[in-house]
């Protein structure tokens, strides 16, 4: 298997995965797909180092989605596993702790359109374009957009998304709030990403993934059970080191050093 597809590095605390297939605008293929799984569960098992993870891309696309090249080769089953492949990887990506941002730099359709869903933020430059355009293909988004979507922006405006095959520029998706910022250049996304990057690192890792937690776990029940979900995460973080040095450091009127302990 080819390790081009998809490369993984380290900028400090930050985990930086790029998609790497710009001559098929980072399509998704098998191999892809379980390069990008691989990386994701090496970032999760590496959590105490790598504070927050950047998913970008080379080339004019962020990702136009499945290979269709390789989606018509395959046979009924053949197809199954891959869209059970996608789902797990994205899911793998949204349970992350750390912190994900997702740099939009050029076409996010279909599965990239997911893809850049799963992540907790999302900055785009102003010509991309992206929308979940699968019902045009004669299927349906399978890799959580149907579900991600209706969340974020609500079932009317995802349904009007959906259902049209509709693309998007970026002042759409700013307005819908599916996107938290929009960059001029690529310069711009870059510094944006990083720049909300280095904002959460500068606070305790290990409080910044259970603040994490206790939103995701929390959206998709009752107002009590999240209070509860949040008060379970706030006992993770009493008996941490960080938190007594966040205590000091008020006392002694300096920065704290966070460890992630």
């Amino acid at each position: 298997m080819s390790q081009d597809t998809v490369r993984f590095e380290r900028d400090g605390h930050i985990g930086i995965i790029t998609l790497n297939r710009p001559d098929e605008l980072n399509a998704l293929n098998y191999e892809t797909l379980s390069r990008l799984g691989e990386f994701i569960e090496q970032v999760r098992l590496d959590s105490k180092e790598v504070r927050v993870v950047v998913v970008k891309a080379e080339g004019r696309a962020f990702c136009a989605g499945a290979d269709l090249k390789e989606r018509r080769t395959l046979n009924e089953q053949q197809v199954r596993r891959n869209v059970r492949k996608i789902r797990d990887v994205f899911t793998a990506l949204e349970r992350l702790p750390q912190p994900t941002i997702a740099m939009i730099n050029g076409f996010a359709f279909g599965g990239g359109f997911e893809l850049a869903l799963a992540c907790d933020f999302r900055y785009a430059v102003a010509e991309a374009k992206m929308g979940l355009t699968e019902v045009s293909l004669g299927i349906i988004p399978g890799a959580g957009g149907t579900q991600r979507l209706s969340r974020l922006i609500g079932p009317s405006k995802a349904k009007e998304l959906i259902l049209t095959a509709r693309k998007i520029t970026a002042a759409d998706a700013l307005a819908l709030g599916f996107v938290n910022g929009v960059a001029e250049d690529l310069d711009q996304l870059e510094a944006m990403a990083m720049g909300l990057a280095n904002e959460i690192l500068a606070n305790a890792p290990l409080a910044v993934y259970q603040a994490k937690s206790a939103i995701d776990r929390g959206s998709s029940v009752d107002l009590q059970t999240g209070l509860d979900v949040e008060t379970m995460c706030y006992e993770v973080i009493i008996p941490t080191k960080d938190r007594l040095e966040a205590l000091e450091a008020f006392r002694e009127k300096r920065k704290p050093v966070f460890l992630g302990e």
